[in-house]
């Protein structure tokens, strides 16, 4: 069981950020972001999601261009932002992350579009989520964030390929003192059930 300081950074005292000091997240420390959220679950261990780190000059006018006004100045102060793609070819890695039963997942998989793509932004979506709590495990803060054109996008990040975005999601170290007040969340018995 995790001690109730990292469950305070991980989840109840973890908020979304908006506004980031000018301080460097470098590549050493994305790749172990990453190399810490690729063990999250998914569905038959496909692992659908494809990320981009978007730091450069040039890499974030493209991000820019794509925005949303309200999310201009966000993307800008971050130190990264994320990318969170699914590639609709996931399910062809089969052969390296389940070899056992890649032959069923082919017929599963090969040629139907709606269950390629109902799995594979599901997934990528989980995916997404455990990037974001490995971000938070190794100090960093988050800024997660639809309000984007996704086919502009794709057309700029992904041309040629089978990626689609699905999310993006600013990294960094968030600036404590901008925060506003904590939002609630719903209680248990107004979002639960046991059957």
């Amino acid at each position: 069981m995790v001690s109730s300081e990292e469950l305070k950074r991980l989840f109840t005292e973890a908020r979304t950020h908006n506004v980031w000091l000018s301080k460097d997240v470098s590549d050493d420390l994305l790749r172990a972001i990453y190399d810490l959220a690729k063990w999250g679950p998914t569905s038959a261990n496909l692992s659908p999601a494809r990320f981009v780190f978007v730091k450069s000059e040039d890499a974030k006018a493209k991000l820019i261009s794509t925005l949303d006004a309200g999310n201009v100045d966000k993307v800008k102060a971050a130190p990264v932002t994320a990318i969170v793609a699914e590639d609709r070819r996931f399910w062809e890695k089969g052969a390296t992350l389940f070899p056992s039963h890649f032959a069923a997942i082919k017929d599963y998989f090969d040629g139907n579009l709606p269950r390629i793509e109902t799995t594979a932004f599901r997934n990528s979506t989980l995916q997404g989520a455990y990037l974001m709590l490995a971000a938070r495990a190794l100090g960093l803060d988050c800024g997660p964030m639809s309000g984007f054109d996704n086919q502009k996008l794709d057309a700029l990040f992904f041309k040629d390929t089978d990626w689609k975005s699905n999310f993006i999601c600013n990294l960094g170290y968030g600036d404590h003192s901008k925060l506003f007040p904590r939002l609630p969340r719903l209680d248990f018995d107004e979002a639960c059930e046991i059957a």
